[in-house]
């Protein structure tokens, strides 16, 4: 790791995107972190918090364009942690979600997230070729996994989606130095964690996700609290 190594983390919540904070600058890493939140100035902990409203994509580039500037160098690692969801509002009919909060979830839990891809490339290409560049997206199993819950409509369409493009993302960049992750932890059952996520687990395991890039971790990247990847096909 380079003396300027940077993370980004869109969405930094109290949990996954506090904890995966936490580690990077507690191994060298300069840190900015964007959210509702955003301060526009630096943190305690000396992160660079941003403002940001992710049912916006096109507000992505100008946060990659504001941490380019403050650390002197792109991030190498950029980890999108933003979700969204809106209940049916109708509990007897699930395609009671208007229209337009459907679009709106989308946009976070999907375009936006492509948008900050994009943007990750764009700076990649102007760090040192051996630098390992990094883009981790915060998922879960929706995406292989079916259920009959109302409340999960949009953020499983959503979830699924990027889990798509991510995946050929990743397949058709992996000898280019760079990888794409859909990062989803999971119980040691291989059930769906739900409100149960780890955050200093998710921390950890990003962590080897940016500091290895070989085959050992498909783009599909389970994993298990205090075990890593898991292989649970």
């Amino acid at each position: 790791m380079s003396i300027n190594s940077v993370i980004l983390i869109l969405g930094s919540g109290p949990r996954v995107g506090a904890s995966v904070a936490q580690k990077f600058a507690s191994i060298g890493y300069k840190v900015a972190i964007a959210s509702r939140k955003g301060t526009g100035s630096k943190t305690a902990e000396g992160y660079l918090s941003l403002e940001a409203d992710f049912t916006k994509p096109d507000v992505i580039p100008s946060l990659f364009d504001r941490v380019a500037s403050e650390f002197k160098a792109a991030p190498s690692v950029v980890v999108y942690n933003a979700a969204a969801l809106t209940p049916p509002p109708q509990s007897d009919f699930v395609l009671s979600i208007p229209s337009e909060r459907v679009t709106a979830d989308l946009a976070v839990n999907t375009v936006s997230p492509y948008v900050a891809a994009q943007q990750a490339v764009k700076g990649w290409a102007t760090l040192p070729k051996e630098t390992k560049k990094t883009f981790i997206y915060t998922g879960n199993n929706l995406n292989n996994n079916v259920l009959p819950v109302p409340l999960m409509l949009d953020l499983g369409v959503g979830k699924s989606a990027s889990a798509y493009w991510i995946g050929v993302v990743d397949l058709v960049n992996s000898d280019k130095g760079s990888r794409f992750f859909y990062a989803d932890e999971r119980s040691a059952d291989g059930k769906l964690k739900g409100q149960a996520l780890d955050g200093p687990a998710h921390g950890e395991f990003y962590a080897q996700l940016a500091g290895r890039h070989d085959d050992s971790v498909p783009w599909q990247a389970t994993f298990v609290k205090d075990q890593g990847y898991v292989n649970f096909k």
